[in-house]
């Protein structure tokens, strides 16, 4: 079984540098995989990806140094189940709002009797059966993380991160700022204020903080605020820049 380095850097308080997956092409996974980040989420959120779609990218991963965290759709724990079983060792669980919430996905990443994830001995996260113990050591290597994105679950934060199972909290930016009044102005003052408030919260909690931004000024705030897995980009976000900053440099030739 893999060592999940990546929950143990962000547990140790040891920043690590990622970058949001949200293409479909397995290459592309790869090549990222060679770029140095430290860790790489692949968004089953707002991609079309499904868990064949995982497994191929989990695949594409094999020797890279850089670790993989999931998000899946929403917390189901179905779904939850069948990323695991393909080989996810970190899941972001996004929109969790609630203390019962949080409960329900530290049940869904853990074996009964102490959660409710569902039992397969031949799976690929247990290399089809092959790694002893792995029932009952494969939660040491299982990092949950939740994602906290409304004015609600910012209220009732300190009580989420007492939940047992719950290994970082990350907070989403976008649904933050629309949460607050500000939809598509994650940087606006109040919401950085509540941002930054968070970052503190967390680590005072005894949680690590994480955060996705590619600004940034932004993200020169929440490392200082305490935030040690911080995402600096999205891949097709950055594919985009990098061809318009080319064309741009290129369009006076038309002139």
């Amino acid at each position: 079984m893999r060592k999940n380095t990546f929950k143990q850097a962000i547990s140790q308080g040891r920043q690590q540098i990622g970058i949001w997956h949200m293409t479909r092409d397995t290459q592309i996974t790869e090549m990222l995989g060679g770029c140095g980040f430290d860790w790489l989420v692949i968004d089953c959120e707002h991609t079309p990806n499904s868990e064949a779609d995982l497994l191929a990218m989990l695949q594409a991963l094999n020797g890279s140094p850089t670790m993989p965290v999931v998000r899946p759709t929403c917390l189901n724990v179905a779904e939850i189940k069948r990323l695991m079983d393909v080989g996810a060792q970190s899941i972001i669980v996004p929109y969790v709002q609630t203390v019962e919430e949080a409960e329900l996905a530290a049940a869904a990443v853990d074996y009964p009797p102490g959660g409710i994830r569902g039992v397969s001995g031949g799976s690929r996260a247990s290399l089809y059966g092959t790694v002893p113990d792995y029932f009952e050591t494969v939660r040491d290597e299982i990092c949950l993380i939740v994602q906290i994105e409304t004015v609600a679950a910012m209220e009732q934060l300190e009580d989420i991160a007492a939940v047992p199972g719950i290994d970082g909290i990350f907070i989403g930016p976008a649904d933050l700022a629309a949460s607050m009044g500000h939809p598509g102005n994650p940087a606006h003052p109040d919401v950085m204020e509540a941002i930054v408030s968070a970052m503190r919260r967390i680590r005072a909690a005894g949680k690590p903080a994480g955060f996705l931004s590619a600004n940034q000024g932004m993200l020169d705030a929440v490392v200082e605020a305490g935030c040690v897995f911080t995402a600096v980009d999205i891949d097709f976000l950055a594919l985009q820049r990098a061809a318009r900053d080319r064309l741009d440099a290129c369009r006076h030739w038309k002139a």
